[in-house]
């Protein structure tokens, strides 16, 4: 029968292509050489051939020591696996942790100074303008010391003139009335001047030198990354008017937004613990947790976005990342688990794995798989702890069993 579809086969080819009748010996030698090499691992006598075991529907293989050394074996352990589900999504700044810099007055920008991605320490400087309202401020502070300076020299002297009767307590009493309105204004006009970000130090210096400085300096309110700039020198900028002179995003912690399958959202609950793992460091786990759920499905995905808060505290992720999470869902369990390559995927796309008892008969079984962690897949049924299977080549045997199947 085997040189019979040679012959077949040669007749097909000579046909089409014309080859020369020498080459028949070589073509059929070479074909046949093929094929004997590709059948010589289950070229079996008919004893050993496949054939259904008596009242249990299970498919059995008998090998010889020679077929059984292109074989591992391996027993089924019990492994701890994390209860955990996949899912994929994008890595966003904390919303919570992003700062828009405004001038808190109106003004023209006279020097900007750190550009996108640059580093900023909190109280660092940002930019500087020219403000008309700091230099009203700072005139009126001007003003109200020096008023304050004469009121207080007023009372001084109205003291002493009381005690000569010099003076009627009456106008007495009206001195120490003005000093203490002097005294007054002088602490609401400080305190004008500090909104501005003067200190202290800067205040009595300016009253000391009587110069008024229109220079408003705008300093970082966060440590951070700038993300976002639009100051340039000579830009006039107004409180709350778009576009911000700066945005600042604090990088110690980011926010990963996963797209969960809508079978798993039932399972999603705030605080879950995730870990997750971006391309560009892919030896490097960051661990997090749930802050927020969505309250539907997307009508075209059909999944359920999942906001995690994640540390970062050497500021190695970026907004537009792709990442890869794993949503801790419940503690881990253990179960019965094999390697990976013990498992097959059959023709009906049912899962099975090859079992032995004696080294020597194979029998086919029909499992039921969960989780995998590693290399290693969980067994949720037909397969117990301390069974012998074939690890590495059970697909050959499902194979050859196919092959027969055909025959």
């Amino acid at each position: 029968m085997f040189a019979k579809k040679l012959q077949e086969l040669w007749e097909q080819l000579r046909q089409r292509y014309a080859v020369p009748p020498g080459a028949l010996a070589v073509a059929i030698a070479i074909v046949a050489g093929g094929l004997l090499l590709h059948t010589s691992l289950f070229t079996q006598p008919e004893t050993s051939q496949p054939k259904p075991v008596k009242g249990s529907g299970e498919v059995m293989l008998e090998l010889n020591e020679t077929q059984l050394s292109a074989f591992k074996l391996e027993k089924v352990a019990e492994q701890e696996f994390q209860q955990q589900r996949r899912s994929v999504g994008t890595i966003e700044f904390n919303q919570n942790r992003l700062v828009v810099v405004f001038a808190h007055y109106q003004g023209r920008i006279i020097e900007a100074k750190p550009n996108v991605g640059d580093f900023v320490r909190e109280g660092e400087f940002l930019f500087s303008m020219q403000s008309p309202d700091l230099l009203a401020a700072v005139s009126n502070l001007i003003t109200v010391s020096g008023t304050s300076v004469l009121h207080k020299k007023n009372l001084v002297r109205a003291q002493s003139l009381v005690k000569s009767k010099a003076i009627s307590q009456q106008q007495a009493d009206q001195v120490v009335s003005d000093q203490q309105s002097a005294e007054g204004a002088m602490k609401v006009a400080r305190d004008n001047v500090r909104i501005f970000g003067k200190t202290d130090a800067d205040i009595d210096k300016i009253i000391a030198e009587r110069q008024s400085d229109s220079d408003l300096v705008v300093n970082s309110p966060i440590t951070g990354v700038i993300t976002a700039r639009s100051a340039a020198p000579g830009q006039y900028v107004q409180p709350g008017v778009a576009p911000a002179p700066y945005t600042i995003a604090d990088t110690s912690t980011m926010w990963m937004v996963a797209n969960v399958v809508e079978n798993d959202a039932p399972l999603l609950r705030v605080g879950q613990e995730i870990s997750a793992s971006v391309a560009a460091y892919p030896d490097k786990i960051f661990r997090g947790k749930i802050i927020v759920i969505g309250s539907g499905i997307d009508p075209i995905t059909r999944r359920v976005f999942a906001r995690c808060e994640i540390a970062d505290p050497e500021h190695l992720l970026r907004a537009g990342m792709f990442a890869k999470f794993m949503i801790k869902i419940n503690e881990p369990i253990k179960s019965p688990a094999v390697n990976q390559n013990g498992i097959v995927r059959e023709t009906n796309g049912a899962m099975s794995a090859w079992t032995t008892t004696d080294n020597k008969h194979f029998y086919r079984k029909t499992v039921q798989i969960g989780d995998r962690q590693g290399e290693n897949v969980q067994i949720l049924s037909g397969l117990g702890v301390g069974e012998t299977i074939v690890s590495d080549g059970a697909v050959f045997l499902s194979n050859q069993v196919a092959i027969k199947a055909l025959e």
